[in-house]
């Protein structure tokens, strides 16, 4: 049988992720670095030119020309949150490498925080992960298959008849990665 090359993919392993995500300064210049890749520019009127105010928990970057006071957070599925970046990156890496899904308690146990909070960053992950999904559409060659998840009820009708498997379909553009706009 040949190998699946998606099960056996390149990840980031968990002491490679700690060695580039594990400090809350390096989380912020990531996040930084992913918003503006060509540095700060003003939502508003566009100047690069901005100071740097100190003060608050996030970078506050304020516009020289238009006085525009923009968060490194402001606008992102970080915005008001009270938790340091470094725990969102580490539930997004949880979240993102887990096979089979995780569970909100899971991963209040695995970031150590309430329940709640835990079923919120969960919440705003799915949703962010729904959206970006939701930018790309299948084109050129697609394969399309369709599966069965679950399994058999004790005494209940094995195979694609049973009452406990849910019928989903997947499909996949043959196209290169490159090409993904």
């Amino acid at each position: 049988m040949a190998m699946n090359r998606i099960q056996f993919q390149p990840g980031l392993s968990l002491p490679a992720f700690q060695a580039q995500f594990g400090t809350e300064e390096q989380c912020a210049d990531a996040l930084e670095a992913s918003r503006w890749p060509q540095g700060f520019h003003c939502p508003e009127c566009g100047n690069a030119d901005y100071y740097l105010l100190k003060g608050g928990k996030h970078k506050t970057f304020q516009c020289k020309r238009c006085r525009l006071q923009t968060s490194l957070i402001a606008g992102t599925l970080f915005q008001n949150t009270h938790l340091a970046l470094s725990i969102w990156f580490l539930a997004i890496y949880l979240v993102s490498q887990a096979k089979t899904g995780l569970s909100a308690l899971d991963l209040k146990r695995q970031l150590g925080v309430s329940y709640p909070t835990a079923w919120l960053i969960q919440q705003k992950l799915m949703q962010a992960m729904v959206e970006r999904d939701a930018q790309y559409t299948l084109s050129g060659d697609v394969q399309v298959d369709d599966a069965y998840l679950g399994g058999e009820l004790a005494g209940g009708k094995a195979g694609r008849g049973s009452e406990n498997k849910v019928p989903f379909v997947a499909a996949i553009s043959l196209r290169n990665e490159h090409e993904i706009s």
